[in-house]
């Protein structure tokens, strides 16, 4: 993606502020995008070939990257080649624009005991 917009002797041509217009937080409702914050496409948003014109050549490489399936806000960053704060920047216009959905993964303390786990598939075993 950034291949046009790097120089190997120079480095970025377009800086992280650029890509952001200055801003360092994603959007006015305050979403916090952890590493981990899962990132897909809406297929059921209001987005349309118009709306999606108008974005970036930032927005429309991480709608490319969601596009192919849900990744991780790290993910999104290690394979848009771009810093971590500048993609969070960016994921909180594609939300705000109903191009994206973000969910959460299920917190280790909400998953099942492994001991319980167990005792299920031994019943189911015995059956």
């Amino acid at each position: 993606m950034n291949g046009q917009w790097y120089d190997a002797e120079a480095g970025p041509l377009v800086r992280p502020y650029a890509m952001t217009g200055g801003r360092t937080k994603p959007g006015p409702h305050g979403v916090r995008f952890d590493l981990i914050a899962l990132v897909a496409v809406d297929p059921d948003g209001g987005a349309d070939e118009g709306a999606e014109s108008l974005l970036g050549p930032e927005h429309r490489a991480l709608l490319g990257l969601c596009g192919s399936g849900t990744q991780s806000v790290a993910e999104l960053a290690a394979d848009a080649d771009l810093p971590v704060g500048v993609v969070r920047v960016l994921l909180g216009d594609l939300l705000e624009g109903g191009h994206v959905k973000v969910s959460r993964p299920v917190p280790p303390a909400r998953l099942p005991d492994e001991r319980i786990l167990r005792e299920v598939i031994e019943g189911l075993r015995a059956l």
